[in-house]
């Protein structure tokens, strides 16, 4: 009985089947196989199974929004192998199930967007497929690792209108931001100026306290020399003759020093 050989190519897996019942998953490297030669010897077939990451475009898909809009959506979508058995046993053609739920999926998601948003928001759109195949994908054996909307194409005339209404929208954003930014100015200029305002009226407060604890404390001290006065006259004079002399050194000061009218009569008499 000879043998022949088999290879499995580094980024590949070989599913071995004998006799069309599955064995096992072969990792890269080379195998013999028995040749038949009898009845006896099982027929055995090794399916090489690509599990590099692979790149599947979605072209041209026309599908309806939300608000009933034709749109022709383009989709690239990369994908590996990661259970090669189930790729081979659980669907006919694991590319084509692809293709379809791919699909699908931007059907879906689309549907269920109006055209502004999907304008808006690609992103979101790319990701709301990704999220619907992703799990049906991996029923067999294939991991989808991206699902990217590259290309949107509208009819001509809507083309024109969206181009309008997104210059409209930057527009209505740039100046919504300008009155943004004026608005929050205006209240930092109000702001500012009630500040300057409550620190004048406490400076103002604070003199007008100054000037009034000066004003009791000058009126104590009144009060404190009209008891000490009135206590000892003697005191009172003494001021009185201070005073005195300190208006006769000043040569432009004027003395009246008034008599007793009914004092003088009585002397005349």
């Amino acid at each position: 009985m000879s043998k022949t050989e088999v290879i499995v190519q580094s980024g590949f897996r070989g599913l071995r089947y004998s006799d069309g019942r599955f064995e096992q998953v072969l990792e890269p490297g080379r195998y013999e196989l028995p040749k038949r030669r009898v009845r006896r010897v099982p027929r055995v077939v090794i399916v090489p199974i690509d599990v590099r990451e692979r790149e599947l475009t979605i072209k041209g898909q026309e599908i309806l929004t939300a608000d009933k809009v034709a749109v022709r959506v383009n989709i690239v979508t990369h994908f590996r192998v990661v259970d090669p058995r189930a790729a081979v046993e659980r669907v006919a053609d694991y590319g084509d199930r692809i293709y379809s739920d791919v699909q699908l999926a931007a059907r879906r998601s689309l549907a269920s967007m109006a055209l502004e948003a999907i304008l808006t928001n690609r992103n979101q759109l790319s990701e709301d497929i990704l999220r619907d195949v992703e799990t049906v994908s991996a029923g067999y054996g294939v991991q989808i690792i991206r699902a990217d909307v590259k290309d949107l194409v509208f009819p001509g005339n809507l083309q024109e209108i969206m181009n309008r209404v997104l210059t409209a929208q930057r527009v209505a954003e740039a100046q919504m931001v300008e009155a943004r930014t004026r608005t929050e100015r205006e209240a930092l200029e109000a702001t500012s100026k009630a500040e300057s305002t409550r620190r004048a009226a406490e400076a103002d407060a604070e003199a007008k306290r100054i000037r009034a604890d000066a004003e009791v404390d000058a009126l104590r001290r009144l009060a404190a020399a009209a008891e000490a006065y009135a206590q000892h006259p003697a005191l009172l004079r003494l001021r009185e003759l201070e005073t005195l002399g300190a208006l006769g050194a000043n040569a432009a000061a004027r003395l009246y020093i008034g008599f007793d009218k009914h004092a003088d009569a009585v002397t005349a008499e």
